[in-house]
């Protein structure tokens, strides 16, 4: 345990593996947690991070993905490489296309902002701590997003080019690339926001014609970092998950895309089932493996 009040690092035994749970201050002097393993050894070590959701919960979250989705962990741990699970604050609803760019400015000395940080900033602050510690090669990080993650590696690879590869999974992008629900999407009556739980976006065709191009591909254009996306074929937003392949295809980005049959959202994260085992299929296995695989590729 190290005591330093401005860099907490708690390490706790977690279903086996010692986890170094840490607080990470974001731009705005709050903390996010996270929860790092490292290989054995002395490193510095490549690094993927791991994002899942839409935020929220707080270390306790992050001490449950260590104990209950750390299949993932395990396995990058076996191809050598550090991992850590992220949390960042709740996502806010359109939050993204209402707020613009963050603007950092001073007043009286300290910094002052025409917004509140969003949660895809909480993440490249985070990623700007950890290339500070030694145990981190800071010219090898990667990231895994997987739904909302996958849509936040969208919106931090568009202005921040300090990671070696990213692999969105699953990318429920609909904010980033402007797109205008249709009936299977309402706005609730009680909170005035959208719900678009039950949104149908299966055809890549019918979320070409409903998005904002022009917006969507300004956005796309100031990426420069390699990006695996990842779909599942019978999700009801594979359009959506496709287009954002296509259209980063389209502007010449480096890009890959691949795509699986299977029922779980978020398949590349198995969980433990009630057994105490990981419930984990060929399926999964696959979809990890070439996740590694192409870790390996970029991270040589």
């Amino acid at each position: 345990m190290v005591t330093d009040p401005e860099r907490v690092v708690i390490t706790e035994n977690i279903a086996g593996s010692d986890v170094d749970l840490m607080y990470v201050e974001v731009w705005d002097g709050l903390y996010a947690p996270i929860g790092m393993r490292t290989p054995p050894g002395e490193g510095p070590f490549p690094v993927v991070l791991l994002a899942s959701g839409n935020g929220g919960e707080g270390m306790s979250w992050v001490r449950d993905a260590c104990a209950n989705r750390g299949y993932i962990m395990d396995r990058l741990i076996d191809a050598g490489y550090a991992c850590a699970w992220l949390r960042y604050r709740t996502e806010v609803e359109l939050g993204y296309n209402n707020g613009g760019p963050l603007i950092r400015d001073m007043r009286q000395g300290r910094e002052l902002f025409n917004r509140s940080p969003l949660e895809y900033e909480d993440e490249i602050a985070i990623i700007e701590h950890l290339k500070t510690l030694p145990i981190v090669d800071p010219q090898r990080i990667a990231l895994i997003g997987m739904s909302h993650g996958g849509e936040m590696v969208m919106k931090i690879t568009s202005e921040y080019h300090g990671v070696a590869c990213a692999i969105a999974s699953e990318p429920a992008s609909h904010e980033y690339l402007a797109l205008m629900p249709d009936e299977t999407a309402f706005v609730d009556e009680t909170t005035q926001m959208r719900n678009i739980e039950s949104m149908l976006m299966r055809e890549t065709d019918k979320v070409r014609r409903r998005i904002d191009q022009t917006t969507a591909r300004d956005r796309i254009g100031g990426i420069s970092t390699p990006i695996l996306v990842m779909g599942r074929d019978t999700d009801e937003l594979q359009g959506i998950f496709r287009l954002n392949y296509e259209l980063l295809e389209e502007a010449g980005k480096d890009v890959e895309w691949v795509s699986y049959d299977h029922p779980l959202h978020g398949y590349i994260y198995p969980m433990r089932g009630q057994s105490g085992d990981y419930e984990v299929d060929d399926v999964q296995r696959e979809a990890i493996a070439h996740m590694v695989d192409y870790l390996d590729q970029k991270l040589a």
